[in-house]
Formats: C-alpha cells, structure tokens, sequence
C-alpha cells in the first residue's frame, strides 16, 4: 500500500464486515478459553483482537449507515443495553472475580461517543457528552476502562485517513489494556499482547478493504445471544473437566 491511499471509505460489503465480525468472536472465545482451568495462557494474545476488532464492527456500522434514519442506530444501542443487563449474570457466573461489568456497556458507551462525532446535532452531541462523563466517572467498573470508550471513534476517525493513522487507534487500544501492568510484568506473553493491541486496528482495517468478495454467514441480531450463551458453554466445559 502506498502512503497516499486511505482507509476504506465506502459502503463495505457485508462479507468483509461479518468476517471481521466472526473473527472477533473467535479471538474472544479464544482469550476466555483460559478460563476453563487448562494451562492456555498463551492465548491471551489472540485475545487482544477481540475488543478493537467489536470496536471496528461499531465504527464500520456507523460509517455505512451515517445518511440513514437515525432509528437504525438507535436499534442497534438498544440491543446493546439489552444485552448487556443479560449477559451480566452469565459473565460473572464463568469470571468468578471479575471487577468490571462485561464488555457490552463499553461498547454502548462507544457507540454512543463516535455516533456524536458524526452526526454533530445538538441530541447527539448531547448523548455523547454523557457517555463520556460516565465513562469517566465510571471508568474502573467499565471493561477497558475510558479509552476502551474511546476505541470505536478512534476506529471510526481513520476511515477517511491515510492507513499509517491507524497507529492512533492502536495506542489508545494499548492505552485501554493495562499497559503499565503489561510492559512491567516483562513477559513474553504480556508483550506480544501490547503489540496485538498496537497492531489490531490496522490489521482489521486491512481485512475489510481486502476481503471485499468474501462470503460467510451473516451475522443479525440473533449474534446478540452469542455473548451470554458461550460463557454458559464454557462453564459447562469448565465443569466437565474441573
């Protein structure tokens, strides 16, 4: 690529955006597989894709759907919250001390942030700003913390950038991972982890310019259910072999 081209600017075919989809939902099984009493820590470098890439999903929705009605985006928040009183109870069940609240309010909060730096009216903004004064007040119970509310506008901020400015999603990424606690450790695993975080807004990006003519199944608002239901699964597994 060279140093004039630019994110990917256009409608996305679905193709591109459901395998990013799946492949974020692979990466997040992968990390909680460490969960189920097997000695798999290695896989909390895979892990590390999981969070940007559902942060891309969000900001490629929004760049595809930013001239329709605003009702579709406000759907699309509502599973979210939904979802995330639902899978509160089954997340806590498999993380037995778990600190912060699952993921999906992170991503509402997201959504709610880089939905305002598009559409610029008054109720968006307004909606923005509160998500970011409860991303702030709230910051040690959200999962990634305040720059994990940041992630899908940093996301959606290089869409119309040269590919190198992925390098800004990439550390606020880093940023949202604990990363004193990370490069302190000093482990090989930990570091491999930081460079996941650094090095997964670009590859995602790269894969929904590249991957325009693939097919996988679609992912519709049943992929919801998908959340709470594999850390069911996964505590069935963990109980099998526990």
């Amino acid at each position: 690529m060279h140093g004039t081209q630019t994110m990917p600017v256009g409608r996305l075919r679905d193709g591109a955006l459901d395998l990013l989809k799946w492949l974020a939902l692979l990466s997040m099984v992968l990390d909680h597989l460490r969960y189920v009493g097997l000695s798999l820590d290695g896989l909390y470098v895979p892990g590390r894709l999981a969070f940007p890439w559902f942060c891309l999903a969000i900001a490629a929705n929004l760049h595809r759907v930013r001239n329709s009605p605003v009702t579709g985006q406000l759907r699309y928040l509502g599973w979210l919250l939904l979802f995330s009183v639902i899978s509160e109870v089954p997340y806590r069940m498999f993380i037995d001390d778990a600190d912060t609240l699952n993921v999906l309010p992170t991503l509402a909060l997201g959504l709610l942030v880089a939905r305002g730096w598009q559409q610029k009216a008054l109720f968006d903004r307004g909606l923005a700003l509160l998500a970011l004064i409860l991303a702030g007040v709230f910051s040690t119970q959200l999962m990634f913390g305040f720059f994990g509310v940041l992630l899908p506008l940093a996301m959606l901020l290089v869409f119309s950038r040269p590919w190198y400015f992925s390098v800004l999603p990439g550390l606020v990424c880093v940023a949202a991972n604990q990363w004193q606690i990370l490069l302190s450790s000093g482990s090989v695993i930990a570091l491999l982890g930081l460079a996941a975080c650094l090095i997964a807004p670009l590859t995602g990006l790269l894969l929904l310019r590249r991957a325009k003519y693939v097919t996988v199944p679609a992912m519709r608002r049943w992929a919801y259910a998908l959340y709470p239901v594999h850390f069911l699964l996964l505590l069935v597994v963990r109980k099998a072999i526990g």
